[in-house]
């Protein structure tokens, strides 16, 4: 089992310790030191007032923030949480992801699914009711300019007439696809390298335009549903990463039971999930810190 977590900008208004540069060091670097494997940033480039006041959170630059942990990491691995893929061009998120891949040394995964904030499309100019077109798009755009000189390609509101664009990755950057419905399922057998769905009530659901997946009995049947989609793709289900969370209080909440957590993820891997994310608190740095350094303790290398 792998470990992430995603950086803990969880609020609005903000902490201003969180939107440091040592503030971001720091966390990056405990991350490391306490065995996690990978760290992320949520994407809202433009969020609206009323749901930053309803309950959303402030975020920093997923990829600008991602490259500041890699220049002072070495192991851990950079995956946004998520990347709304069709806010961008898809040249733009391919030029980030290569150059972000390469100056990491081969240590970014591009997470990405469709988002579900129409104000954030309209702020962006971008036709939230073709945000599946759009991703669809992107997902053939950036794999053709990674691999491809002279690539030719046409969607909407944009014509590659033969583009080169370079550095191309050195490897196939892995790209997991976000989201709870049976298109998201779909889409990673046949484009993807991994299935990050999204813990949701059936409250937090209907916010977010998603179906609901409230821990593993929603999860199983889900998973049974992605495994017939890449047979059918003609895929080995091995090189298929699944994300998900234990659904446990995290190491800096009542509550908090290591022994439990370790047994979750025993019933998490018998279910082919790959990677686990867990809470860091988001109020203070040093409580971040602290968070941090007891999950690696109690919990990654206990269950080492």
């Amino acid at each position: 089992m792998k470990h992430w977590f995603t950086y803990p900008l969880i609020a609005h208004p903000y902490n201003p310790e969180f939107m440091s540069r040592d503030g971001v060091i720091r966390v990056a670097q405990a991350a490391e030191a306490a065995g996690f494997d990978a760290m992320g940033f949520t994407d809202h480039p433009a969020p609206s007032d009323k749901w930053l006041n309803a309950g959303g959170h402030d975020a920093l630059d997923p990829f600008v923030a991602l490259g500041v942990v890699a220049t002072v990491t070495t192991r851990l691995q950079l995956i946004p949480n998520i990347v709304v893929l069709p806010y961008r061009n898809p040249f733009i998120v391919a030029k980030a992801a290569a150059s972000l891949d390469l100056l990491s040394d081969r240590r970014f995964v591009l997470s990405v699914a469709t988002g579900y904030l129409r104000s954030e499309y309209r702020s962006l100019g971008v036709d939230f009711e073709q945000r599946n077109v759009l991703f669809d798009e992107a997902l053939i755009a950036m794999r053709g300019v990674w691999t491809e000189d002279d690539f030719h390609f046409e969607g909407h509101g944009f014509v590659a007439g033969g583009v080169t664009a370079n550095p191309k990755p050195g490897r196939r950057v892995p790209i997991w696809i976000g989201g709870n419905s049976a298109l998201t399922r779909r889409r990673v057998a046949v484009h993807a390298d991994g299935w990050n769905p999204f813990p949701a009530s059936a409250v937090m659901a209907k916010t977010a335009r998603t179906v609901p997946l409230d821990g593993l009995d929603d999860l199983v049947p889900m998973l049974d549903d992605l495994w017939i989609q890449v047979d059918k793709a003609g895929r080995d289900r091995s090189e298929i990463d699944v994300a998900f969370t234990a659904g446990l209080p995290g190491p800096s909440e009542a509550g908090f039971r290591a022994d439990e957590y370790l047994e979750k993820l025993d019933e998490l891997a018998g279910v082919a999930v790959t990677w686990v994310g867990t809470t860091v608190p988001g109020d203070s740095l040093d409580h971040a810190l602290e968070a941090i350094d007891r999950y690696g303790r109690e919990v990654i290398a206990a269950g080492a």
